[in-house]
């Protein structure tokens, strides 16, 4: 069965990071995806990363929902171009929302709240909860997260593979390729 993708959910940082090469796949993701016609569903903020991709889909002429909770609106600054603000009263309920409006996850470089947001996702499949895709760009970056699933899955700690939950590749290219082709 082939899964449609209208909506992606992106998890990134709200900080830029060290590397100005994650600046970078905010800004590109989020013009491919405004340009492949994906709307992009995000944490709301105009800071960091997080912020690029808004900006770049937006001029780029895309469609984009930002979900923030009330008290990180000054820390994150509301993005003042998006077509869609959804604020929540907690991080859950921001989780909760971003998952509800999403087709499919791609997760950027980021810290601990990208982390979690993923983590949530993969634990979902896991329990069968839900099929949607899972993506994260930079294989580089993202490789001690991958180790520790495959150490989690050698270990006996899972009901089935979780790096075959992911896909992981190393440009939004490769990602908005995937998610326009849609999955079987």
């Amino acid at each position: 069965m082939k899964m449609v993708v209208r909506r992606v959910c992106v998890f990134c940082g709200s900080l830029e990071g060290r590397d100005s090469r994650y600046l970078r796949l905010g800004t590109d993701l989020g013009r491919l995806l405004a340009e492949a016609g994906l709307q992009v569903v995000y944490g709301g903020g105009g800071v960091g990363i997080m912020g690029a991709v808004a900006d770049s889909a937006v001029a780029a002429g895309g469609h984009v929902t930002g979900v923030i909770p009330s008290f990180l609106a000054e820390r994150e600054r509301y993005h003042p171009d998006v077509a869609k603000l959804i604020e929540t009263r907690d991080m859950h309920e921001r989780r909760m929302a971003m998952y509800d409006n999403a087709d499919a996850f791609v997760s950027l470089p980021g810290g601990i709240g990208t982390l979690e947001e993923t983590v949530e996702v993969l634990s979902w499949i896991t329990l069968d909860l839900h099929t949607k895709p899972v993506i994260l760009v930079d294989s580089a970056y993202w490789s001690p997260f991958l180790a520790l699933l495959e150490h989690m899955d050698d270990h006996g700690f899972s009901h089935c593979s979780l790096k075959d939950c992911v896909d992981v590749v190393d440009e939004p290219q490769e990602a908005v390729a995937h998610l326009s082709a849609g999955t079987s």
